[in-house]
């Protein structure tokens, strides 16, 4: 039995345990979702918390009678962030009967996405994978469900404007991880650019992320730009931070995009303290300070156990109670539609296509998602290291909105 196979076994038999807790065994009445991880691959650093966010999140929702009646079943493979495993969970959780699909990661997003549509299966891609997806009518089973990397670009760009008063005749840098991920927001960017009339360089970091020397001090001592953006993940913005810090470059002149932003990347940079000024961008709420994560904690404490250590690490398992929400929502929704009778992924997709007003007490953003916007309106906070901990500087916002339709637009024309 191989290490993959062994891993999703091992996932799924944890799931069905959580499900029957106390020894009861659920009524007939289930569904199964399918939920793509790196835990053990370049970004395991992300997938390792946000993933038992997500299953916290479905735990708490089993716990208090399921979903209209519904218990889920969540079933995890670990992809190591390689494409052919991605595929391969895909083929899984069709044979599963799954009625929707967690993603994880650009390039399995991209390989998916066709297979998706073939197979009339939802998949979720928060804050990263195709930003045209966005576009329900091109992309009808893909849902980025969050602020694509177009939008993050159009929010650092609009941040960027607002700390430096105007941007014409400014330079920015745009310092990024070198894989369709990370080239992923430039047409936006070169796009802003023209615009606004500031000059845009950009300073591609090779896989894995962790040698950047050469670009940050090409960046410092040369280039020398107003702002800097960066769009890095794995372990790679630890080391961006550590770099640019070492060089004297204020970190409050720095945006990074989602996955640059999480206490992981900041306490292996160095610290709080080292790590002071840096701004990062969000798609879900950071902090312990939410309803939802109050009742997941009491969930442990009534089973006699200890909450969790992927709690404090706010930033990804916060994003994993995200997903999950959205999830479990758009099941209801679907549910609710058919009368209680069980739905297909098809009825889920509607479900997902009809969410409006959900928003678990701030933690997500004031989206809503159609048939036609499968983004939900691409909104974002920015937090700041002030003091040794993350600060909420800039609530939620859309920046450059007109641009992103425009590309959006443009690309449907194409097809």
């Amino acid at each position: 039995m191989t290490r993959f196979v062994r891993s999703w076994l091992g996932i799924a038999a944890t799931t069905v345990t959580l499900a029957v807790g106390g020894g009861q065994a659920f009524a007939q009445k289930e569904l199964v979702f399918g939920l793509q991880c790196d835990r053990t691959g370049p970004t395991a650093n992300v997938g390792t918390v946000l993933c038992p966010g997500y299953h916290d999140y479905i735990a708490l929702v089993n716990s208090k009678g399921g979903v209209e009646g519904y218990k889920i079943k969540v079933l995890e493979i670990d992809h190591e962030y390689k494409v052919p495993p991605a595929i391969e969970a895909h083929e899984r959780f069709k044979k599963e009967g799954a009625v929707l699909e967690g993603l994880y990661g650009t390039p399995q997003t991209a390989a998916l996405n066709k297979k998706l549509e073939e197979d009339k299966i939802l998949g979720t891609s928060p804050g990263f994978g195709t930003a045209s997806a966005a576009d329900g009518k091109r992309y009808p089973y893909t849902f980025p469900i969050a602020a694509s990397y177009w939008s993050q670009g159009g929010a650092a760009v609009a941040f960027a404007k607002e700390k430096l008063g105007d941007l014409k005749g400014k330079k920015i840098a745009y310092l990024f991880y070198d894989n369709p991920a990370g080239k992923e927001p430039l047409p936006i960017l070169e796009d802003l650019a023209k615009a606004e009339g500031f000059e845009l360089r950009t300073f591609a970091v090779p896989a894995p992320g962790l040698e950047m020397g050469a670009q940050i001090l090409d960046i410092t001592s040369r280039y020398k730009p107003d702002f800097i953006i960066t769009h890095l993940f794995g372990r790679s913005p630890s080391v961006s931070i550590k770099e640019l810090k070492g060089k004297g470059f204020p970190l409050s002149k720095v945006v990074a995009f989602v996955w640059g932003s999480a206490e992981s990347d900041i306490i292996a940079a160095g610290g709080m303290g080292v790590a002071e000024g840096y701004n990062t961008m969000q798609f879900a709420g950071v902090g312990k300070d939410f309803q939802v994560l109050k009742d997941i904690e009491a969930m442990y404490k009534a089973q006699g156990k200890t909450p969790p250590k992927e709690m404090d690490s706010t930033v990804y398992y916060n994003r994993g109670v995200f997903i999950a929400a959205l999830h479990v929502e758009a099941a209801r929704n679907a549910i609710k539609a058919k009368a209680g009778a069980k739905p297909t992924s098809e009825d889920v997709k509607k479900g997902m296509e009809s969410i409006k007003g959900l928003t678990l007490g701030g933690l997500l953003p004031p989206l809503e998602l159609t048939a036609a916007d499968h983004e939900g309106g691409g909104w974002v906070q920015i937090w700041t290291v002030k003091g040794g901990k993350l600060v909420k500087v800039k609530d939620w916002f859309q920046g450059n909105r007109p641009t992103i339709q425009k590309h959006l637009a443009a690309d449907a024309a194409k097809s």
